[in-house]
């Protein structure tokens, strides 16, 4: 008998004065309605930063905020606190008036660079809008936004620039389709000395973009900052299968990859580009981006590679000796695809991006060869686990708070077959690039 579908839940923010605190906000998540009741998402901050995330089901007649408070003091009292590296990793302080005061360079503040936000988009005119939205409303001091419009078919896309952003923002187009080839046009274009990207189905936090560029002003070493990406609706059962099983989340501490000193529990470094973060939100030094050889235009949706644009990107900037910065506090809410097919899609673009991503590493970076040899025993041994562990005992949305639902076998053997197609697809997408063109 076929498992039940999963019911669809609301999303909130909850803001605690502490771990054991008094409940300092609680609202729906951006854009979501009024939480009631029901089943119930919610992200956790401690006095604004985001900590954890929790689920809970709210009885009729019940408080949403202390019901789903009691459950987020459970879940962080079994969360060690960090450790000191972790808190000085933490490059911005907890308040909204503080975050605000870093940004008007009061003592001891970090004041985040110069920053273009890049933003490829394709015939998706009303997410855009609320895209823009949301980054034209950043507590950033000093930034600009630029559009790409990736072999538009039709000229809504300009047509919404020029209607209700002229002046605010920057219109680009590139015939060429693909995200690293849009995103090379997008980061050719900015003049920022941090370039911030994003897509066009998100919705960033208000202090998404000083969270995510004020760790480089902090340490002239780091080439790459990735951030937080949760939910903005789980409405669908494919919204919450997807999310139930890691979604887009890298977990609520923070982290630094350095090349001069791997991770001892990563014995694929830097090759598990996966972990280190998502497309969907991050950002590069211009300077570090640009000695990295910029995005591989053969790789990225739109080519025939499906993917691997990011986690390319990824490893060509640790490999040129920058480090990469993982922080929670940079959030934005991301708008999952809400059918099976999309998801179907996803696993299998998953699975290509991923081999597509290390084929285009090892053509372009041949040197890279001997060290992935030489980590590859060690890696598949922890791969194995990894999914033994997944598929054995399914998982639960970020946080470990406990919802299950089984990863359909068929989805597992789409980005099976993902991998398998990832180094043909990058081969035939490498010669369209060539040509001007893309392939059949």
């Amino acid at each position: 008998m076929n498992p039940p579908a999963p019911r669809p839940l609301s999303i909130a923010e909850l803001d605690l004065a502490g771990p054991e605190g008094p409940v300092l906000a609680f609202r729906a998540a951006p854009g979501g309605p009024e939480v009631k009741g029901g089943d119930v998402y919610a992200l956790v901050r401690l006095r604004g930063r985001p900590a954890a995330t929790v689920v809970g089901t709210v009885a009729d007649g019940e408080d949403p905020a202390e019901a789903l408070a009691a459950l987020a003091r459970e879940r962080l009292a079994r969360t060690a606190p960090p450790s000191d590296a972790e808190r000085l990793a933490r490059t911005v302080p907890p308040s909204h008036a503080e975050r605000l005061a870093e940004t008007r360079k009061e003592p001891g503040g970090v004041v985040p660079p110069r920053t273009s936000v890049v933003v490829a988009t394709r015939e998706r005119p009303e997410s855009l809008a609320r895209a823009l939205d949301s980054l034209l409303a950043q507590d950033h001091p000093d930034f600009g936004i630029v559009v790409v419009d990736n072999a538009p078919r039709t000229t809504d896309t300009r047509d919404l620039i020029a209607r209700a952003y002229a002046g605010r923002v920057r219109y680009v187009r590139e015939d060429r389709p693909g995200l690293a080839a849009a995103h090379n046009t997008g980061a050719a274009a900015a003049d920022g000395t941090v370039l911030a990207f994003t897509d066009d189905d998100v919705v960033a936090d208000p202090h998404w973009l000083t969270a995510l560029t004020a760790p480089f002003a902090a340490d002239p070493g780091l080439g790459c900052v990735t951030g937080l990406i949760l939910p903005a609706r789980l409405a669908t059962p494919a919204q919450v299968l997807l999310e139930s099983h890691g979604g887009f989340a890298k977990g609520f501490a923070p982290r630094l990859y350095d090349p001069a000193r791997p991770p001892a529990d990563e014995p694929l470094f830097p090759f598990t580009a996966g972990g280190f973060g998502s497309g969907a939100n991050m950002a590069f030094r211009a300077d570090a981006l640009r000695r990295a050889g910029g995005f591989d235009p053969a790789t990225g949706t739109g080519t025939a590679a499906r993917g691997g644009d990011d986690l390319y990107a990824f490893v060509a900037v640790l490999s040129a000796g920058f480090r990469l910065r993982y922080t929670p506090d940079a959030l934005v809410w991301h708008h999952h695809r809400d059918t099976w097919q999309d998801l179907r899609n996803q696993a299998y673009g998953y699975g290509a991006g991923l081999t597509a991503y290390l084929t285009a590493t090892l053509v372009r970076r041949p040197r890279l060869l001997p060290a992935l040899l030489a980590r590859l025993p060690r890696g598949l041994a922890h791969a194995r686990a990894t999914t033994a562990r997944r598929d054995g005992a399914g998982s639960g949305v970020p946080g470990e708070h406990g919802t299950r639902h089984p990863w359909p076998p068929g989805l597992s053997r789409l980005e099976r077959r993902g991998m398998l197609h990832g180094p043909i697809g990058y081969a035939k997408a490498r010669v369209a690039a060539r040509r001007g063109r893309k392939p059949r």
